[in-house]
């Protein structure tokens, strides 16, 4: 199983505390990508890029969090510039550790990655040195990391991967859960319903803007 996320997500900041419910969570392979780049490829805009959404966005995941009892502290200002954050990451080795180190500094205490100060203090508590993160070797994985999310179909972060399904976002955490409970309890797993899904025919198409 792979999951795919930026730290710029709150929603992947939720799910990576629900990733432990999972069934062989320890083998889950943590895939950090640049969600600017998967927009870009897919043509799409991101949910703080319209005024509405952007608000409902941050409404519902203060709800989220306070239901499920997440600290969370909203940053300075969002969107903002989380290239350091994934090349942190993958040059800490994507350990669960620094995984919830780099999320919990932003997302629960607030702190963004151009706070100089905090960041560096960020990279001394995972023992990683700007020269690590800058290196040859994590750029290219970050940008492998993007391709391959692309052409697994992902389109938007957080994503779980498994045996070829996808799911998107932290609300299908349950329906991850059901998938990997089907040979079980079947039931849970509307197959044939979900068969149809895949193949319903494309409709009307409005025009694209140029």
């Amino acid at each position: 199983m792979r999951w795919y996320f930026d730290f710029i997500s709150p929603f992947a900041y939720l799910q990576n505390r629900q990733l432990s419910t999972l069934p062989d969570a320890d083998a889950i392979e943590f895939k950090p990508v640049l969600f600017a780049g998967l927009l870009n490829h897919w043509g799409q805009l991101g949910p703080a890029e319209l005024p509405s959404k952007r608000q409902w966005t941050f409404e519902h995941v203060v709800w989220l969090a306070h239901k499920s009892g997440i600290k969370l502290t909203l940053p300075a200002e969002h969107p903002f510039n989380p290239i350091p954050l994934l090349r942190l990451s993958l040059a800490a080795g994507n350990s669960r550790q620094a995984i919830d180190t780099i999320f919990e500094f932003v997302w629960a205490e607030g702190n963004l990655p151009q706070d100089a100060k905090a960041f560096a203090s960020l990279c001394m508590t995972l023992g990683i040195s700007e020269a690590d993160i800058t290196s040859p070797e994590v750029k290219q994985q970050l940008k492998d990391n993007g391709e391959e999310a692309i052409a697994d179909g992902v389109f938007g972060v957080p994503t779980l991967i498994h045996e070829g399904q996808l799911f998107w976002g932290q609300d299908a955490t349950e329906m991850v859960m059901d998938y990997l409970q089907k040979s079980s309890t079947p039931a849970k797993w509307p197959e044939q319903q979900l068969a149809k899904a895949r193949q319903l025919p494309n409709g009307l198409q409005r025009p694209r803007p140029k």
